[in-house]
């Protein structure tokens, strides 16, 4: 697990613009929602149970709720299930082996990702981006608001506010990059926000890179991360196998619950084996929001 490196990776995905900020005030409303249906999913409780859980009207829950998930919440419900995540496991097995045949190009529906990797000087890591100018912004998202951080070689930073507070957010980013030099552009970052969450479309094509900071170990788990397509699952040990590391889930786990450029790099993809979700450095509810939410959007 030793050596450390900052690498760039670079991706492109089909995209189109569509405004977020109503999907995130929505998903302020639902996260309730699905915080209840986590709590109570064995029940399957009725439309009525959940709209009044979260003090709602029936008719207007149904209709916010469908709007940002794109199914009925009797549908969402489904992919939050336990045995639903146990036949994901199942069935990712032979796309997540396809994958090692294809570098890390994966074959979501969601978007067409292909990544190659450039190692630069370990310097970096030791002065935690001494030098680098990293410009940040905080921005809605089908999830929250978020914070990314970008510099001229690519994002390096991307995190949902817990409990929407920007200080301990932008406290995080600091800590992470301290040699770097932090400056607030949201009309910068703004539109790369939009790219990244927007719903995608095929037919045109745009690049993003991603600067990541870690040690060698984590970033073979990054990338192995990056082979998950969307609205796949797939486990801690499997990661494993695929890094060569078949008796290190627990580091490997360390190592995902490391990663500081959320969704980009799917951690939340990850579950344990049992098809319990496992923790998730941005909230449990959220990273079961993101796993049902893409597996809606592909099952659509």
């Amino acid at each position: 697990m030793g050596g450390v490196a900052i690498q760039r990776y670079r991706f492109s995905m089909n995209v189109k613009t569509v405004p977020l900020t109503q999907a995130s005030l929505d998903y302020e409303r639902i996260a309730k929602a699905i915080s209840f249906l986590e709590s109570n999913y064995l029940d399957q409780p009725a439309l009525e149970r959940v709209a009044r859980a979260v003090h709602m009207s029936e008719f207007h829950f149904q209709r916010v709720f469908s709007r940002w998930a794109g199914i009925s919440p009797k549908r969402f419900l489904q992919f939050l299930t336990v045995e639903h995540a146990k036949r994901q496991l199942a069935e990712a097995k032979p796309v997540l082996d396809a994958t090692l045949d294809t570098g890390l190009s994966s074959p979501g529906r969601l978007h067409d990702l292909f990544v190659s990797a450039e190692a630069v000087t370990p310097g970096e890591f030791k002065t935690r981006g001494q030098g680098i100018q990293i410009s940040y912004g905080f921005h809605p998202t089908p999830f929250g608001q978020c914070l990314i951080g970008m510099t001229p070689r690519g994002i390096c930073w991307l995190s949902f506010n817990e409990n929407g507070s920007r200080r301990i957010a932008l406290r995080d980013l600091q800590s992470h990059w301290r040699g770097g030099q932090l400056v607030e552009q949201p009309k910068l970052t703004g539109p790369v926000v939009n790219q990244i969450f927007s719903e995608l479309r095929k037919g045109r094509k745009s690049s993003l890179s991603l600067l990541l900071m870690g040690t060698n170990f984590q970033l073979k788990v990054w990338q192995a991360l990056l082979r998950i397509p969307p609205g796949e699952v797939t486990t801690y040990e499997n990661i494993g196998k695929l890094i060569g590391a078949r008796n290190s889930s627990r580091a490997v786990g360390c190592a995902v619950g490391d990663n500081r450029i959320a969704y980009l790099i799917p951690c939340h993809r990850v579950i344990r084996k049992s098809g319990m979700l496992g923790g998730y450095h941005w909230g449990e509810s959220r990273k079961r929001a993101m796993l049902a939410w893409e597996a809606a959007k592909n099952a659509a």
